[in-house]
């Protein structure tokens, strides 16, 4: 029997990017295509939300699937580890799963990795992120998950010296980071890491998003139907064959 959704936010970008992916699998079937402002009374009666929403909207569609029992799949940015904090009980207290997926890409979410991998060996680290002029929240989902990962696998704080002064970025885990929202970008994240005379790189770019988030999609949909707690990051889902080295200092 197909898994019956309510997709929410399904006439944006992402949300017809989603329904377009869950429209070839014969497993899922899209039983209410809803707009931000629509009545969510009707999730009560799916299998799963998946909300494609904006941040504001975002955590009421999180708070309507929590009250009526039915796992959610959130594609919405915004959700920092502070916010997931914040409704954490309520979900575990329910029962059901919502799986928080930043990014659908999986070169994002590997590149995301070998970051977190290579923060351990910089103390200098800063990240740029740009999307497009129409997106609403900055910095993105990408950069603040990224953020978090490279400090949780560190052992000291980043160094980012005069991080009071506006133009150095908005700290997330102690992490610079600087949005760029303008025309003719889809997305990309340079996680720009540097050390006593070398820099290193970590550079992902989005040039087609129907076409790089499709397999990402189907994954993270398949495992939503079944997870309970919250879940973070399609990397939950993924063997990315990268484990971190066991010291954080380099030899030649």
């Amino acid at each position: 029997m197909a898994t019956r959704v309510a997709l929410v936010g399904a006439s944006g970008k992402l949300g017809t990017v989603i329904g377009g992916v869950l429209a070839d699998l014969p497993d899922f079937d899209i039983v209410h295509s809803l707009g931000s402002k629509d009545d969510l009374g009707v999730i009560a009666d799916v299998d799963l939300v998946v909300d494609a929403t904006t941040p504001e909207v975002s955590a009421e569609v999180v708070r309507r699937a929590t009250d009526a029992g039915v796992n959610v799949l959130v594609a919405t940015s915004g959700w920092s580890e502070s916010r997931l904090a914040e409704i954490r009980p309520r979900v575990e207290a329910s029962g059901i799963g919502v799986v928080v997926i930043p990014n659908f890409s999986l070169g994002s979410v590997l590149g995301t990795a070998i970051a977190t991998v290579a923060g351990r060996f910089f103390d200098s680290i800063e990240i740029i992120e740009s999307h497009r002029d129409t997106k609403i929240d900055s910095p993105s989902g990408t950069a603040v998950r990224t953020a978090e990962l490279i400090q949780a696998a560190r052992t000291l704080p980043v160094d980012a010296p005069h991080v009071d002064q506006q133009a150095r970025g908005e700290q997330v885990a102690g992490i610079p980071i600087h949005s760029l929202r303008r025309p003719g970008v889809i997305a990309r994240q340079d996680v720009v890491l540097s050390g006593p005379g070398e820099s290193l790189t970590i550079t992902h770019d989005t040039v087609d998003s129907a076409s790089a988030y499709a397999p990402g999609i189907r994954i993270a949909a398949r495992a939503a139907v079944s997870a309970r707690g919250i879940i973070v990051g399609l990397d939950s889902f993924i063997d990315l064959g990268i484990s971190a080295p066991a010291a954080a200092e380099a030899t030649e």
